[in-house]
């Protein structure tokens, strides 16, 4: 069922009349038309509640039926929701609601506390399941969804991208960006409207508006919703709702693989996942245990650079470069030049060739909310700047090396992180792990990750020793051992917070001292004498210095790339 539509207005009054179930939550099930009519009651109460011209609405809540209603009415209405982050806490959460000039919050008893105590001057509180709540919607009972008003140049979407420093920033997404993702998801991976998209990423975060319920919408697909993520309640879910379609965001995936395995986990109506940061060992694990192909991608939060997957892409890439995307020395503005990868695929130049992922060419980038100097920062030099960072092949196709706070320079040589992170995902006791920069006492940084598992030094000395394209400078110089890798609110690996301990943490930490060839535990002493200016920096451990033995697993490539739009 293809949809012609420009606005997300007219998709939503595009399912008035249709009679199938439409949207699952827990025991409730919803017809599309009651979707569209509860959307089309909301819409006339905005009418009602908000000044001339419209103004922004917030919606702090979890995935329940609520947040797809507000969504659909806030696009009859011409209205923009801002998706609040409800792991905010104080000042933070009320700078988040203010700062996107709410004159509406709607929210649930469930959250009611978390606004204890602020100062919401000019924001009215609407409390869903309220007695309250249901009068306010009753005289609007009768109404039908009009999207004649809607225009694709209608804000539709606040919402907050994630930084590892600053105050989270607003992006802007309209009507017609987000109907035209939508129509382009649904085409290319086949949606149809026998399709159940699982909603289980939040919904405050533009990965599960844009790159689930989007293309729900444009196809007529039916939606079911997981109130939060729940790694237990995964496969019930798809089997109970009949999901065929779900996307995901940072750790998740390794959370589901991590349930107990059982014989018939390949029963289930899956037949793909979107989403990034999966990773490719944990890709190919998913594909064997619950029969699913991963499409795993690249794309830019607020619009401006996405990365498509296409036959013939090597393992390790991303994609091959689209018209306008260049890898830019961002101190110089040059193109840096291309990589090269030896035959064990091990990164030769990455000194030259790692910069950050630029889109000269036109793209749908649609700014930040009244944030001129993040815009500024995103289009200079009249081009869109990721914040990523890249690598590109003499063939064109692209690697990841990591976000740009994830730059790592070893004995001036940069190092691509997310690369780093891939080799040490075969490690047999790895569970999760995150590859990140600590301060060398003398100059530049040295490589340190974060292991969620098991970690036996000499297991793990003897598996760095057998990774082909491991390079002589990417072996950890610090292994922080945690129960379970710290993560954002959608599920992203915190980085941020791990960079901020560095080695001295809460955690375990196993150290490779300079000229040593074998990991011990760190002590207070040892990261006491490492602040000292005039300690000596010491060779990387060379790689024939480390006992050999045979590879527990070849380097597999991603799965299928694209973007996830969020």
């Amino acid at each position: 069922m293809e949809s012609k539509a420009c606005t997300v207005a007219e998709l939503v009054a595009g399912r008035w009349g249709d009679h199938r179930p439409g949207l699952w939550f827990e025991e409730r099930t919803l017809t599309h038309h009651d979707v569209a009519a509860g959307a089309a009651t909301r819409a006339a109460l905005l009418t009602d509640l908000l000044p001339p011209g419209g103004a922004n609405i917030g919606v702090l809540l979890d995935n329940t039926p609520e947040y797809p209603l507000w969504l659909s009415a806030a696009a009859l209405a011409r209205t923009a929701v801002a998706g609040i982050n409800p792991t905010r806490r104080g000042p933070e959460l009320g700078r988040d609601i203010l700062h996107t000039e709410c004159r509406l919050l709607i929210t649930d008893a469930a959250h009611l506390p978390l606004l204890s105590g602020l100062d919401l001057p000019g924001v009215r509180t609407l409390l869903t399941g309220t007695e309250e709540y249901e009068a306010l919607l009753a005289p609007h009972g009768d109404a039908r969804p009009d999207p004649s008003p809607a225009t694709p140049r209608d804000r539709l979407l606040l919402y907050f991208t994630s930084g590892s420093t600053g105050a989270p920033k607003a992006a802007i997404c309209s009507q017609g960006r987000l109907a035209a993702a939508g129509r382009s998801l649904a085409d290319q991976f086949g949606v149809g409207p026998d399709d159940v998209h699982y909603i289980c990423m939040p919904m405050f975060h533009g990965n599960a508006v844009i790159a689930d319920w989007a293309p729900a919408l444009a196809a007529g697909a039916g939606v079911a919703l997981r109130r939060r993520f729940s790694a237990s309640g995964f496969l019930a879910d798809v089997r109970r709702y009949g999901a065929t379609y779900f996307t995901y965001v940072g750790r998740a995936i390794q959370y589901v693989l991590a349930t107990e395995e059982r014989a018939d986990d390949r029963d289930n109506p899956l037949r793909l996942g979107f989403g990034t940061e999966a990773g490719a060992v944990d890709a190919m694990a998913f594909e064997r245990r619950f029969g699913v192909r991963l499409v795993e991608g690249y794309g830019s939060s607020e619009g401006g650079a996405a990365v498509q997957w296409s036959p013939g892409t090597p393992a390790g890439a991303v994609g091959r470069a689209g018209p306008g995307l260049v890898v830019l020395d961002p101190r110089t503005r040059a193109e840096c030049p291309a990589a090269v990868f030896d035959a064990a695929g091990r990164l030769l130049n990455g000194d030259e060739a790692i910069g950050e992922l630029v889109n000269k060419g036109p793209n749908p980038f649609e700014g930040y909310w009244r944030n001129p100097a993040a815009e500024r920062e995103r289009r200079r030099d009249g081009w869109y700047w990721t914040g990523d960072l890249f690598c590109r092949d003499a063939e064109g196709f692209l690697y990841f090396a990591g976000r740009g706070d994830d730059r790592i320079r070893v004995d001036g040589e940069n190092l691509a992180a997310a690369m780093i992170e891939n080799i040490l995902a075969r490690y047999e006791g790895a569970g999760a792990v995150a590859v990140y920069a600590v301060p060398d006492p003398v100059t530049g940084d040295q490589v340190m990750a974060a292991l969620a598992g098991s970690f036996d030094p000499e297991t793990f000395t003897r598996f760095l020793a057998a990774q082909p394209d491991l390079g002589t400078k990417m072996a950890p110089r610090f292994v922080r051992v945690v129960e379970r890798m710290p993560v954002t609110a959608t599920n992203k690996v915190h980085r941020s917070l791990l960079r901020r301990e560095g080695v001295r943490c809460p955690d375990p930490v196993w150290w490779r001292p300079p000229g040593e060839t074998t990991y011990r535990p760190l002590t207070e002493a040892d990261a006491q004498h490492m602040q000292t200016p005039d300690m000596p920096k010491g060779p990387s451990l060379p790689r024939e210095a480390l006992p050999t033995c045979a590879a527990r697993d070849s380097n597999p490539g991603p799965a299928d790339a694209a973007s996830p739009g969020g």
